[in-house]
């Protein structure tokens, strides 16, 4: 038995359609790479992946996996579902209740002689730490966790080309959903395929996905890497979609005398006209030459350019900023805190930042301290019209 294909199979995916529901997608995923599509409820995600696997025809577009055509609207091109060698894992397993583990898995199998499907369905189970006995055991007999590493099995025994994975891990518990992630982490490498992981949950996609596609009402809004979209996203829209907490407002006050260096004025209101510098706050960031003076803008600064110091930090860093604040809210999650920072100078804005280990003592509502801002992990986006 092995998990490994004989080409690399490179996914490219360029589809187009109006109706039943508008959906518009280009964007491609290489072998060992894990993709995740995230986005609201009716982006087109569960679509996409349905379209990938043959379960619905585009009416236009080319779907390419290692070379081969599965689609091309064009040239007359659709295979079947059972002609794509695809793995799908489905959120509710959709496992047959009547059968045991293994005689699942054996679906898959059907190539093979009847004698050995069986104990190539065992091989499999292993293969995602299912033991023998849990092999021979029927669905109800099994843990939501157990069921959906069956389900897994059932998929990787295709030998695909492709792994789908719709809302995999939602249905079960979080110990249960670690676990699950460890071994998808494993067997990735032994792979050597491309997947792609439909999901609601933006800490499992960050977790887990070496490339985002952040969908919007059946269109493509930003593809890349993960660290990328999050540290640059396209726009406010996006920013929203991957769960980007710590978005402000604000002029564009133009280049400073510094070459590659202008000046950001952050503000609270909308309305950036009404800033003043008694309402406001000016930051040195890098200039890419690409707004114009007085330009409003939406920007954002990632969590790794925020690190909380105590109240007396006053280190002066080329390229940082301190800034006073004292902790507004406080919630505990088990090894993370959330806390939300209230600035003590204006545009009194509200910083939200995740700490752990040392950084939690002694935080509590109304605690005095700093944040330090990376300005190099300023990402700004001109707003689409001036107010």
């Amino acid at each position: 038995m092995s998990v490994t294909t004989n080409r690399p199979s490179e996914l490219l995916v360029d589809i187009e359609q109006q109706k039943p529901m508008p959906l518009r997608a280009n964007f491609s995923c290489e072998a060992g790479q894990l993709l995740a599509l995230v986005g609201p409820s009716g982006a087109g995600k569960s679509s996409i992946l349905r379209v990938l696997a043959g379960l619905m025809k585009p009416a236009k577009g080319r779907i390419e996996v290692g070379g081969q055509v599965w689609l091309d609207t064009q040239k007359g091109v659709f295979q079947t579902p059972q002609q794509r060698r695809v793995g799908l894992v489905f959120q509710n397993y959709a496992l047959m209740p009547h059968l045991s583990a293994a005689a699942n898995v054996a679906l898959a199998l059907q190539h093979l002689p009847k004698g050995e499907q069986i104990i190539e369905a065992v091989q499999w189970l292993k293969r995602v730490r299912l033991t023998s006995d849990e092999a021979m055991r029927k669905p109800a007999q099994l843990s939501g966790g157990q069921q959906q590493r069956v389900a897994l099995a059932r998929a990787l025994a295709r030998q695909p080309q492709l792994l789908l994975l719709d809302e995999p891990f939602s249905a079960v518990d979080q110990m249960n959903r670690e676990g699950l992630y460890r071994l998808l982490a494993e067997l990735r490498a032994d792979l050597n395929i491309p997947i792609v992981l439909v999901t609601h949950d933006l800490n499992e996609a960050r977790m887990l996905c070496d490339k985002l596609v952040v969908l919007d009402q059946g269109q493509v809004l930003q593809e890349g890497p993960a660290f990328d979209v999050h540290r640059r996203p396209r726009n406010s829209r996006v920013a929203d979609l991957v769960g980007i907490q710590n978005r402000f407002h604000g002029a564009w006050l133009g280049p400073g005398q510094e070459a590659g260096v202008g000046h950001l004025q952050w503000t609270r209101a909308l309305d950036t006209q009404q800033a003043t510098l008694s309402n406001s706050y000016q930051l040195r960031v890098k200039d890419k030459g690409k707004i114009p003076p007085g330009f409003p803008v939406n920007w954002v600064v990632h969590a790794d350019g925020l690190a909380l110091k105590p109240a007396a930090y006053n280190l002066q860093r080329e390229g940082f900023v301190v800034l006073p604040v004292h902790v507004q809210a406080h919630r505990d999650l088990g090894e993370l805190s959330l806390i939300d920072l209230a600035l003590d100078v204006a545009p009194f804005e509200t910083l939200k930042m995740a700490v752990s280990g040392a950084q939690r003592l002694g935080l509590k509502k109304g605690e005095p301290c700093v944040v330090e801002m990376d300005l190099g992990l300023i990402h700004i986006m001109p707003k689409k019209h001036r107010q």
